[in-house]
């Protein structure tokens, strides 16, 4: 292999690992690239070849940047690294390798959960927050960034005051910083974690404090799935509907070129997966059970060995357990065998464990001896 071809295909390599950190497949950032642009010619195939280093995203490099959260003077420099060119200029933006860096922990995460990682991240986290001077904003907005990260990765691990203080010290940051669509996702995973946690009230201020900011669609679109899961859990059947319903009509029309590129990965898996998860809080799991077998159709064609499809085969499981169907049970309970030995998510496996409960206690002879089968093995 040549110079050259080594050097195109690091750069490829730093797109894919760009790309996983904003957590868009190839086919997403296809899309959030012709929507930036104002066309409609680019596909997947086109992004895979970039990220193979067998092409160079020349034209493209400007919708790159603003779509990946970027400066788009550094992506210039390494393309032009790329071509064979030495610049003058030195890409010294601290972000290039905390941000590869924090995509391959994410794309660890989304293959095999965040356990194992979550403390490579604090510790890449502290790291570079010790390095923080008052006046870089650049950097306060990449230890901001961090800071989310790791508290994704602590949720998961089921260590949700820990993901909790990461998400208001990536706030504070992002504050400081000016980066109002950072501090929209720190805020919109606060309300989350607040929902989990039991604390409506805390949920339902974020999320009239996100809307009231003058946030674009497809952030407004996951407020609504947040507050639609706030109020379920406090039983508020009708507002709970409406907001989910209003998530729902929004998907088709909230494609925007202002849409920070956090919230481009809340597709049609996304909002399914709330609008069962609120029938489940509003004890209506027949309702949840149709929308659950979506899910699975829709993980499967994404990533069907990861962290996402032990969580919606341990829902789909929780939904039909509670309606007593233990034949459609068994179908979901022999899936996590292989998911559980691949997945390592404590969030997901506090879930099971209560689910498993409920077998062990109503199930039939046959359905408890293939649980615990399952999680003996």
């Amino acid at each position: 292999m040549d110079d050259l071809t080594a050097t195109r295909r690091t750069f490829g390599a730093r797109l894919a690992a760009l790309r996983k950190r904003a957590r868009l497949s190839q086919s997403q950032l296809a899309a959030r690239l012709c929507a930036a642009s104002g066309t409609t010619t680019l596909t997947r195939n086109e992004v895979s070849r970039w990220e193979r280093g067998e092409r160079l995203p020349d034209a493209w490099l400007p919708a790159l940047a603003l779509v990946l959260g970027v400066p788009a003077d550094a992506l210039e420099i390494d393309a032009d690294r790329a071509r064979g060119a030495t610049p003058e200029l030195q890409d010294d933006h601290p972000s290039a390798v905390v941000q590869e860096r924090a995509g391959w922990l994410l794309a660890h995460d989304n293959a095999h959960g965040g356990d194992h990682v979550a403390d490579a991240a604090i510790q890449m986290w502290h790291s570079e927050r010790a390095k923080i001077t008052q006046d870089h904003k650049a950097h306060l907005r990449v230890v901001a960034e961090i800071a989310e990260i790791a508290g994704w990765l602590l949720f998961d691990a089921a260590r949700p005051e820990e993901a909790r203080a990461a998400w208001m010290e990536s706030l504070h940051l992002a504050q400081r910083a000016g980066d109002r669509p950072m501090q929209w996702f720190a805020m919109d995973l606060l309300a989350m974690e607040a929902v989990e946690s039991g604390r409506i009230g805390e949920a339902l201020a974020l999320c009239d404090e996100i809307v009231m900011s003058g946030v674009p669609p497809r952030v407004g679109l996951l407020t609504e799935l947040r507050r639609g899961r706030a109020l379920a859990a406090v039983g508020d059947r009708s507002r709970a509907r409406q907001a989910v319903s209003r998530a729902r009509s929004r998907l088709d029309d909230s494609l925007h070129p202002r849409d920070p590129q956090w919230s481009w990965w809340v597709n049609d898996l996304e909002v399914t997966g709330h609008e069962a998860e609120v029938a489940l809080l509003l004890d209506e799991p027949a309702r949840a059970v149709p929308r659950f077998e979506r899910t699975h159709e829709l993980v499967e064609a994404i990533n069907p060995t990861g962290r996402g499809a032990l969580y919606y085969s341990v829902a789909q499981l929780d939904a039909l357990v509670r309606v007593g169907a233990w034949q459609e049970a068994e179908e979901p309970l022999m899936r996590l065998g292989p998911l559980l030995n691949n997945v390592a998510s404590s969030r997901n496996r506090k879930r099971l464990r209560r689910v498993l409960r409920s077998i062990y206690r109503d199930g039939p002879p046959w359905l408890i001896e293939s649980a615990r089968e399952i999680t003996a093995s």
